[in-house]
């Protein structure tokens, strides 16, 4: 028998400063939807948010936010309490409009990075150009070889999904970042 361990990880502040503040946040509801373009309309009647086409664009409704990651797959965001909705919402429709709906919400966590330094931080471990990515906006990114989704909240505001089983890297590599940007 072989047991695998997980790391426990626990919502809160990882790094404060003033250059830079991390913080794991709480988990989420998160889906991964794949679709016909035909059926991005019914979809997102379904669910109460206008899918965007174009790759890396946002869009959110409520609790709802979701984020074009290739020409027909998107990934969903929603409060936990919302995802039963959702989920029953794409169930109702999957005769008419066959789609696939994936809870992934346990495969990935999120951290909020902010502050002057956030753009700094995350251009130690990706090689996107982090001031071309518009506020509003995101992308699917590598992050020191992991691949994350990188979503860009405001000027100096960014939230990086990463798969749980490699958070313990990137998180240990954000840290070291955060004490090297304090140290300048």
């Amino acid at each position: 028998m072989m047991m695998a361990l997980t790391p426990e990880f626990t919502p809160g502040q990882l790094v404060s400063g003033d250059v830079v503040s991390v913080s794991l946040m709480a988990p989420v509801a998160r889906f991964s939807l794949r679709l016909r373009a035909a059926d991005i309309p019914a979809v997102s009647t379904a669910i109460g948010v206008d899918l965007p086409t174009r790759i890396g664009a946002c869009a959110h409704h409520e609790t709802v936010e979701v984020m074009c990651l290739g020409p027909d797959e998107w990934q969903i965001q929603t409060d936990a309490n919302d995802s039963v909705r959702l989920i029953n919402a794409c169930a109702a429709i999957y005769a008419q409009v066959p789609h696939s709906l994936t809870d992934i919400s346990a495969r990935e966590v999120t951290i909020s990075i902010e502050g002057p330094g956030a753009v700094d931080l995350l251009s130690i471990g990706c090689p996107r150009d982090i001031d071309k990515i518009a506020i509003g906006t995101g992308c699917r990114t590598v992050f020191d070889g992991v691949s994350t989704v990188l979503w860009r909240d405001g000027e100096t505001r960014f939230r990086l999904d990463i798969w749980r089983s490699f958070a313990p890297h990137v998180i240990g590599l954000i840290q070291t970042g955060c004490a090297e940007l304090a140290a300048q």
